[in-house]
């Protein structure tokens, strides 16, 4: 196919008449630049034949605007340059930037111009939706919030009629925002009766535009936007609903979220005597008539069941009350209480004494050892050990310690003396480490321990038959063991905490037998204390110190003035347990802080079952079980739309496949 371009005039302002069938459109580009003097930038990807009927000239700005809608027509745009203009494909040129709409006296309606609208009386962002079809896909269209601005990249001549649609939109309306006061009436109670009727009014007439009335329960108000007559017929019904009413009194049932119901009731009741008698003090000097509220005033049940209240009260002191609940009733703060409570043992043991042994290369006997564990700690390590003088230095252990003695000879009897003189070291008890989590103000318990019986009584009751005699006795169970008590209270939304801290250690004393004369060792601690979120606290002082003394000795040897301290033993051991208790809250505002800890604890926890699984062989076959992780764990719900499948009737079924349908 080809192309035919008649000029009538190679002149600056020729006449030209332009007919091109199947023509390449590199050939019209380069006919235009010539003719209308302009330099194009052509992309690579504009390609493709073209097809002109002109059936009279035309000038050279006729020319270009006739090649702007051929380049239209084949999905390609013109965007000026500086000097030039790029020919690109529509996709990209939004990218490619564009000429400002109105900043010259005349644009070619199917150049591509960028235009930015600013609205005055409508919301920009909700112009979108509604305009977003009248640009094509290639275009762009976007709200600007903070200026309240329209941006749009198109050709001319779309941009002009989104302009126009524009103007015609943004126009100032008679719709505003009206606040009333109510004085007797509720506000919610009201906003009822008028949405009903705005409901009733919208059924009658579809395109009836309804005001819109919202209630401020906090200061007992509507709002009402509208038109300016919707907005005077809705004050007129307000204002004959605003009246007091004959028995003077509104009954409402409030259901608090985070707060107790019963404990509430109290509060608000106490509350509103005290307005009530205030408001009273203020009205005496005025005419009596001037209260209208009820001799009885506002009075405040609780509903344990619901976790509710029914409140009767005047309106005004119905709006006091709401208000007094809405800052009551409020998520409290958690905290977590971290502890270990620990016993800080100095253990001093001292032995002095002189212990004979009679042993060759294949027993021991003794002959005089005084200390009972000498001589099981020297029989263990011979058996053992290759020799017995090798097998009494291994067993003698810590302190200074002479072995001395007679050699016998290879197969002989050895006759030697132990001296010893050991002092033994102090240790640290972990008694518990318990985690609590407890509310704001809320009292948190751990106890652990055991019921001991205690003998509180014996009697014995003669008057049996034939006078035989019936003795009993009476017994009391009380807690023996550890028990901690911890009250936090946050000080409002700093992050000091307020402890109040109770502890208790209890025990049998050694040597308590029976029921009759148990003898309880307690030490107990009762403090109050200020501490930071997340800082670690440490009480520490109650000792108990115990000494024991034993001596023991050979009958009479002992007894021998100078030479008798050969035949004594003498254990000395003094022990003082110093109760230290170290305590860290933390403050759990916020789920996320209650995870973070949950998550920390359930990893240790599965961390030790790993480490327990890694080396350890398989136990009767199987592998040891070990926690998922939190994550999997948590997805995992049990399905809810699918119906359980009923059993089968008159089949008994193993709890381990019951416990399978179940997983």
């Amino acid at each position: 196919m080809g192309a035919l371009l008649t000029l009538c005039s190679l002149s600056a302002h020729a006449d030209i008449t332009l007919n091109l069938k199947d023509a390449d459109i590199s050939t019209l580009i380069a006919t235009v630049s010539e003719v209308t003097g302009k330099n194009f930038i052509v992309d690579a990807r504009v390609k493709g034949k073209v097809t002109v009927i002109s059936s009279s000239p035309m000038r050279d700005d006729s020319l270009y605007e006739t090649f702007l809608a051929v380049l239209a027509v084949n999905g390609f745009a013109a965007i000026p340059s500086g000097d030039t203009i790029k020919i690109i494909p529509e996709a990209t040129a939004k990218q490619e930037g564009s000429g400002q709409f109105g900043t010259r006296a005349r644009l070619p309606i199917d150049e591509v111009v960028t235009h930015v609208f600013q609205l005055q009386n409508i919301n920009a962002a909700q112009l979108v939706p509604i305009l977003r079809v009248l640009v094509p896909q290639w275009g762009h269209l976007a709200a600007y919030q903070p200026s309240n601005s329209l941006i749009i990249t198109d050709r001319a001549a779309n941009v002009a009629r989104i302009a126009r649609i524009i103007e015609q939109m943004d126009q100032a309306g008679d719709r505003e925002i009206q606040f009333i006061r109510l004085e007797h009436a509720s506000a919610s109670e009201v906003v009822r009766i008028l949405t009903t009727m705005t409901q009733q009014d919208k059924q009658a007439d579809p395109t009836n535009k309804a005001p819109l009335v919202i209630a401020d329960e906090r200061s007992n108000s509507i709002l009402i936007a509208g038109d300016k007559a919707d907005r005077a017929r809705f004050l007129d019904i307000v204002t004959r609903l605003d009246i007091a009413l004959p028995d003077g009194g509104t009954t409402q049932v409030v259901y608090l979220r985070h707060a107790s119901a019963e404990n509430l009731a109290p509060i608000l009741e106490g509350y509103a005597q005290n307005t009530q008698q205030a408001d009273g003090a203020a009205a005496a000097g005025k005419a009596p008539a001037a209260s209208s509220r009820s001799s009885e005033g506002a009075r405040v049940l609780a509903d344990k069941d619901t976790n509710a209240l029914i409140i009767t009260a005047q309106p005004k002191e119905m709006r006091q009350i709401r208000d007094v609940i809405a800052q009551l009733d409020i998520r409290r703060a958690q905290v977590l209480v971290e502890a270990i409570i620990a016993e800080v043992s100095a253990n001093k043991s001292n032995e002095l004494g002189v212990d004979w042994a009679v042993y060759n290369d294949n027993r021991i006997a003794s002959a005089g050892i005084l200390n009972p564990n000498t001589l099981s700690a020297l029989t263990t390590a011979g058996a053992s050990s290759a020799s017995t003088a090798q097998a009494a230095l291994s067993a003698v252990g810590q302190g200074i310690n002479i072995v001395g003695g007679r050699d016998g000879g290879k197969n002989g009897t050895t006759f030697g003396v132990l001296l010893k003189a050991l002092k033994g070291s102090g240790d640290t008890n972990v008694l518990s480490t318990p985690t609590l989590v407890t509310l704001d103000n809320e009292e948190a318990k751990f106890s652990v321990g055991q019921e001991v019986p205690y003998q509180t009584g014996s009697f014995t009751n003669t008057g049996g038959l034939n006078g035989s005699v019936n003795p009993f006795q009476t017994v009391e169970r009380k807690d023996v063991g550890l028990t901690l008590s911890v009250t936090p209270q946050i000080s409002g939304e700093s992050e000091t905490i307020k402890l109040k801290l109770e502890l208790e250690v209890s025990g049998i004393a050694s040597g308590s037998a029976g029921t009759a004369n148990l003898v309880t060792n307690k030490r107990t601690l009762s403090n109050v204390v200020g501490v930071e979120n997340g800082q670690v606290l440490v009480i520490a002082g109650l000792i108990d110190d115990q000494i024991n003394d034993q001596q023991s000795g050979v009958p009479l040897l002992s007894s021998i003035p100078l030479i008798g301290g050969l035949f004594k033993y003498r254990s000395i051991n003094k022990t003082k347990q110093n109760l230290m208790l170290f305590i860290r809250p933390s403050i759990l505002r916020k789920g996320e802080d209650a995870d973070y800890y949950t998550r920390r604890k359930y990893d240790a926890v599965r961390q030790a079952q790993i480490d327990a699984a890694t080396g350890a062989g398989p136990l009767l076959g199987t592998q040891r079980p070990v926690m998922e992780q939190l994550d999997q764990w948590i997805q995992q719900t049990p399905p809810t739309d699918q119906p359980a499948t009923p059993l089968p009737e008159r089949v008994e079924q193993h709890p381990d496949q019951v416990a399978g349908q179940l997983e």
